[in-house]
């Protein structure tokens, strides 16, 4: 994918929550597991990982909500829309909701998990689909092919 202009911005619906993305994302997601269609309201969610480095909260403040669990899912405390996640096990990466971001289009999803969980009609342009989440030895070479892409990845 060729290098995004950076920085990016985003923000939650409401506003009131902006962030600042300095880093190329390192592969764009959608994930159908039934806890991210419950928590956007969707079919499945959309994100890009994003280097903890390349990333900051520059207005706001997240709430965190969803299980409150291991991996911790942030929020804007007065829209309450969900924003960013930091997975478990992964704390060098930031998950920010793709359509968070100013300029979602860019970001098509690459890789599609949880395919065990899909909606039957569900639909993504990913190249790649797990039937749950990829094994850790996948994503070194998922995210050099991602890198690859030609133009926004889109």
């Amino acid at each position: 994918m060729s290098e995004p202009e950076l920085p990016m911005y985003g923000s939650c619906r409401c506003g009131q929550v902006r962030v600042e993305v300095s880093a190329p994302p390192l592969i764009a997601m959608a994930c159908h597991c039934r806890g991210c269609q419950k928590m956007s309201s969707s079919a499945f969610s959309l994100s890009v990982a994003i280097p903890v480095a390349g990333f900051r909260v520059v207005a706001g403040e997240p709430v965190i909500g969803g299980l409150h669990g291991a991996t911790k899912h942030y929020f804007c405390p007065h829209c309450l829309t969900w924003m960013y996640s930091r997975p478990d096990r992964l704390d060098f990466l930031v998950n920010l909701r793709t359509t968070m971001l100013d300029r979602p289009e860019r970001f098509a999803p690459f890789v599609e998990t949880c395919m065990d969980e899909k909606l039957p009609w569900a639909k993504t342009s990913a190249q790649h689909s797990y039937p749950s989440f990829p094994p850790m030895e996948d994503f070194g070479t998922l995210m050099k092919d991602y890198a690859a892409l030609p133009g926004d990845g889109a």
